[in-house]
């Protein structure tokens, strides 16, 4: 499982698990409730190619999002650089 620190929004971090480059699960930890279980819904079962391309660029406020936090998480997956829990 990867754990990523958000920047910018209400939620604190986002805890993602993948089965090769399928998003497994995604976890919110803090935020609107209602909005970051929709959006890790949507991103279960997705390709991280996928979802980066979708939510990419979202802004709430401060220049970013929720959805746009999973996206840099699912983007330092990619390179190498995102932090594994435990």
């Amino acid at each position: 499982m990867y754990v990523y620190r958000t920047k910018g929004t209400c939620s604190q971090g986002i805890e993602i698990e993948m089965d090769g480059s399928t998003i497994k699960s995604v976890h919110f930890i803090g935020g609107c409730t209602g909005n970051t279980q929709g959006v890790a819904r949507l991103a279960a079962g997705m390709n991280i190619d996928e979802a980066i391309a979708r939510l990419k660029g979202i802004q709430c406020r401060g220049g970013t999002s929720c959805p746009d936090q999973l996206a840099i998480a699912l983007m330092r997956i990619k390179d190498g650089t995102a932090t594994i829990a435990g």
